[in-house]
């Protein structure tokens, strides 16, 4: 797996049809509104999709009709949030407006900042904060070091929860059902020989990390590649986000990793969930 896309697709694959027909549920909801869902389902869809997509695969792939998935492509063209080469159609940079106005409205992202850049300058490290979406983790807030080699991600940017040490983290804070059925939907791809792709394994594993705290992800999403993770809980004991430290697996060891970084991790976690109230 290459972490140096700024958007990581799907572990599925762009390719493979993925759950999309959920809102279906609510259509006899006469306070949901269906066009809009369908609007927002047609955006998801393009993730990982660098080429664009045609009306086609869009339908494919939602499970929406082709003339709906036309007269929605066409809509979000005349706004300006996409565009058509005459074959296919691509999101525009006015789409972003769309996530800079959660950044701007939450106080995670804004918290976060400032004591992520602190994590980074005492220990020379990348440090994040995600959230759980679904299956995925997604980078909220990051905080880089410069080097020749890097991990080229960014806010916004999503990792298969299952496989991340600051993903396992966030699956630690949901109730065992709902984690057991999460892990049920859930392809478990071998992304390095390490990956864990044994469902009864890996809910071991999260558990162990709810009772210890703390999450270590050894090269399971990419090789050469080590991060720790810890969560960010409010004053009630509610997870909310999780902290992580990323690096390459030659600069720390296991041991060095929980004697050195998780501390510091801790310690700022901490903070971070204070100030979220």
């Amino acid at each position: 797996m290459n972490l140096s896309n700024e958007l990581t697709p799907s572990p599925l694959g762009p390719d493979t049809p993925q759950p999309s027909n959920s809102f279906f549920a609510f259509e006899g909801d006469p306070d949901f509104v269906l066009s809009l869902a369908r609007g927002l389902k047609v955006i998801e869809a393009f993730e990982g999709h660098t080429e664009g997509m045609s009306s086609v695969e869009i339908s494919r792939q939602t499970g929406l009709s082709r003339a709906a998935v036309r007269r929605l492509l066409i809509t979000l063209e005349r706004l300006g949030y996409a565009e058509y080469d005459g074959r296919l159609y691509q999101l525009k940079s006015r789409v972003m407006r769309l996530g800079f106005s959660y950044l701007s409205s939450s106080s995670l992202p804004s918290f976060a900042q400032p004591i992520i850049e602190h994590v980074t300058e005492q220990v020379h490290e990348s440090c994040s904060v995600g959230v759980l979406e679904d299956d995925q983790m997604v980078y909220v807030a990051r905080a880089t070091v410069k080097r020749v080699m890097s991990v080229g991600l960014g806010v916004g940017s999503r990792l298969p929860a299952y496989c991340t040490s600051m993903g396992r983290v966030l699956l630690s804070g949901i109730p065992e059902n709902e984690l057991s059925a999460i892990l049920d939907r859930v392809q478990l791809i071998p992304l390095t020989p390490k990956t864990i792709v044994d469902k009864a394994l890996l809910l071991e594993v999260i558990r162990q990390v709810r009772a210890e705290g703390f999450a270590l992800n050894d090269e399971e999403l990419e090789v050469g590649h080590r991060s720790i993770a810890v969560p960010i809980k409010t004053r009630n004991g509610s997870i909310v986000a999780g902290m992580n430290i990323g690096l390459h697996a030659a600069r720390f060891s296991i041991s060095e990793m929980t004697h050195r970084l998780l501390p510091v991790l801790r310690e700022h976690a901490q903070m971070l969930g204070q100030l979220l109230g």
